[in-house]
C-alpha cells in the first residue's frame, strides 16, 4: 500500500554508490515524484558534497521535506541535522552505514564520527538483523544517539537490490508510520 503523503516533497538520499535503477530507493523516486540528491563523485564521497547536495535539493522543496536516505546516507542526515536543525521535517533512515566500525571502508571515513546527538526532528530507522554494514549492536546504539524508533527486519541483509529488495514494497508502511509521526509535530508547531 503506498502512503498518502500529498502534504510533503519527498527527497532520497542515496548511499554510497549512488543507488541504481534497480534499488528501491529509485524505484520509490520515480513513484512518489521525489527528488534525488546529486552530490558529485558517489564513489568517492566527501562529506561536505553530500550535505551541499541536500542543502540544494531542500532549496527546490515547498512543502515540509521528508527525506528518505540508505546506509551512508542516514548518516549524512544526521550530519546536516546538526547543522540545520529546521530544514527537514522528518526522515526515514534505513540501513544506516557503521562508519566506525573495524575495516570500513577508507572512502566512508570522511563521515566518522557519527553525530550522536538526538535528530531534531522526527525520524524512523529500519535495521536488519543481519546487516553486514551495521551490526545490530550498533543499529540499536545509533537509534539511541538519535532518539528515533527502530524497526527490526529479520535476515534482510543490507535492505538493498543484493539483499532482495529491488521493489521493497513492505517499506511503504514504515513509510508512512513516519509521515504520521511528521503530521502530528507539525500541528503540534502550528
Amino acid at each position: 500500500m503506498e502512503p498518502s503523503l500529498a502534504d510533503f516533497d519527498l527527497i532520497i538520499q542515496p548511499g554510497w554508490r549512488n543507488s541504481g535503477p534497480r534499488h528501491w530507493q529509485s524505484h520509490w523516486q520515480r513513484r512518489l515524484g521525489a527528488t534525488r540528491v546529486e552530490a558529485g563523485d558517489w564513489d568517492a564521497p566527501q562529506l561536505d558534497d553530500w550535505l551541499r547536495g541536500l542543502d540544494q535539493a531542500l532549496d527546490r522543496a515547498r512543502k515540509p521535506v521528508i527525506v528518505i536516505a540508505h546506509s551512508l546516507g542516514c548518516v549524512a542526515v544526521a550530519h546536516y541535522a546538526q547543522r540545520q536543525p529546521r530544514r527537514i521535517a522528518g526522515a526515514l533512515l534505513v540501513a544506516p552505514a557503521d562508519v566506525e566500525r573495524p575495516f570500513v571502508p577508507r572512502e566512508l571515513m570522511g563521515f566518522a564520527p557519527t553525530p550522536r546527538q538526538p535528530l531534531p526532528f522526527p525520524a524512523r530507522m529500519v535495521a536488519s538483523s543481519n546487516d553486514p554494514f551495521c551490526k545490530t549492536p550498533r543499529a540499536a546504539r545509533l537509534a539511541g544517539y538519535w532518539r528515533t524508533p527502530i524497526a527490526w527486519l529479520r535476515q534482510a541483509g543490507h535492505i538493498n537490490v543484493e539483499s532482495g529488495h529491488s521493489q521493497w514494497e513492505d517499506g511503504w508502511l514504515q513509510l508512512e508510520l513516519l509521515a504520521q509521526r511528521v503530521r502530528a509535530s507539525l500541528s503540534q508547531a502550528a
